[in-house]
């Protein structure tokens, strides 16, 4: 499925009257199913909705779906037979995360241009070449592509330009000459940048080389300021007492949260472990009954296997306590379960490369292949277990470096300030 231009911005969304009526017979099954043209029974279900525009009712029609490499989400689409005004919006299904967001791509031609994108009403949209930015909450979510992105914003500017001319005509020239530029754009005649700050973590990029790493789409996770917190309609928690330090050594702790995929009540396990030839660890695991999802906690590392010309960027499995061949497993099934790459949406050729990339993957956890395995973690938290140790493995190759400026401001060190600090903090007499 592909979304394009078609999905344009309208007025305020319809108010939907308690009148259901389904499209076709409801099937067991999950509630978000993966998006898929294969998938007979992903229907929409259409509801008997009031139009805003003529007040006589019309249809909303609403498509529950999950977005590979992404989560679920909510597209609604309204039409009114009477007078032909139609309305489509996007609404995340899930909590808002932990962390904000910022999608950067280098958009290089006609292929980057139809990136799918989700765009969720509290993501601000920059393309630093023109000085323009589309701030959050301005237009609704939308499920589209860059290209369409682009056509929103030419919509929103020529929208009210025959009431500025007759007013402002000045104000309304310069209007002119801006949406040329972004109508430019669209041909891509040179490269440019296009930014996507989402502080709620609910936006979205395509990466279509995935699971491959992709050279022009840099993704940065970062922690909210209060500013975007109070935006977002979150509350500050106020800071706690520390408690007494425990010996956590022997126990393992466990509180209750939501489960990253379905949203549904989970709990945590939280186990302080020394490893030999390490250091302490402290192990975060959740399990969940409902879904059946399982997810460790430590997101700095990335890893590479340069004869699969494959890279894996930080956060993308997210921690994991494992094996070497269970970690492989899980980029396999990666792979395997993806239907926006493997399904009938993919480029040509996309198929047979990821094919190609499983069955290689496959034989060399099976051993039939040798291959360099690299762990990369800026924050030094990661480990690979060493056969021979306290001996140096013939096998394995561990080095030590100096973190890059990039490396530091991904991890929020470059903002802390570890000296002099006390004396900012007294109270000024």
């Amino acid at each position: 499925m592909a979304a394009g231009g078609a999905v344009e911005p309208g007025p305020p969304g319809p108010a939907a009257v308690p009148s259901p009526a389904p499209a076709g017979p409801s099937t067991a099954g999950p509630l978000f199913r993966p998006l898929s043209a294969e998938d007979e029974e992903q229907q929409p279900t259409e509801i008997e909705s009031l139009c805003m525009n003529c007040y006589r009712n019309g249809t909303t029609r609403l498509l529950l779906t999950k977005i590979p490499f992404f989560r679920e989400i909510i597209v609604s689409s309204f039409s009114c037979e009477h007078c032909g005004w139609s309305n489509t919006e996007i609404q995340s299904a899930g909590r808002i995360q932990d962390q904000g967001v910022c999608y950067t791509l280098t958009v290089r031609g006609q292929e980057d241009m139809n990136r799918e994108v989700v765009k969720t009403d509290s993501a601000t949209t920059r393309i630093p070449e023109l000085d323009f930015e589309i701030p959050a909450f301005s237009q609704k979510g939308a499920l589209t592509t860059v290209e369409g992105l682009i056509s929103r914003a030419i919509s929103g500017l020529e929208q009210d330009q025959p009431t500025r001319k007759a007013n402002e005509d000045a104000i309304a020239e310069r209007i002119d000459e801006f949406i040329v530029k972004l109508k430019e754009l669209k041909q891509v005649a040179s490269p440019f940048t296009l930014i996507i700050d989402d502080p709620s973590g609910n936006s979205f990029v395509e990466n279509p080389h995935a699971p491959r790493k992709d050279d022009d789409l840099v993704v940065t996770h970062y922690y909210r300021t209060l500013q975007q917190a109070e935006m977002l309609g979150l509350q500050a928690e106020a800071p706690e007492e520390k408690p007494e330090e425990e010996d956590l050594r022997n126990e393992v702790l466990q509180f209750n949260t939501n489960c990253p995929e379905c949203n549904a009540p989970a709990q945590t396990n939280m186990k302080l472990v020394q490893i030999p030839h390490f250091k302490e660890v402290i192990i975060m695991a959740t399990n969940c009954e409902n879904c059946g999802h399982r997810t460790n906690e430590s997101e700095t590392c990335s890893v590479e296997i340069p004869e699969l010309e494959f890279e894996l960027g930080m956060a993308v499995l997210g921690g994991k306590f494992t094996t070497l061949e269970g970690l492989l497993k899980d980029i396999l099934e990666l792979v395997t379960k993806n239907p926006f790459t493997l399904g009938d949406s993919c480029n040509p050729g996309q198929s047979d490369k990821l094919q190609e990339f499983s069955q290689k993957l496959d034989q060399i956890i099976q051993g039939k292949v040798k291959a360099h395995f690299i762990m990369n973690d800026p924050a030094g938290n990661s480990y690979l277990q060493n056969l021979y140790a306290p001996e140096d493995d013939p096998e394995m190759k561990m080095e030590q470096y100096k973190r890059t400026f990039d490396q530091n401001e991904e991890l929020g060190l470059n903002d802390m300030k570890t000296e002099g600090y006390e004396a900012d903090q007294a109270p000024q007499r």
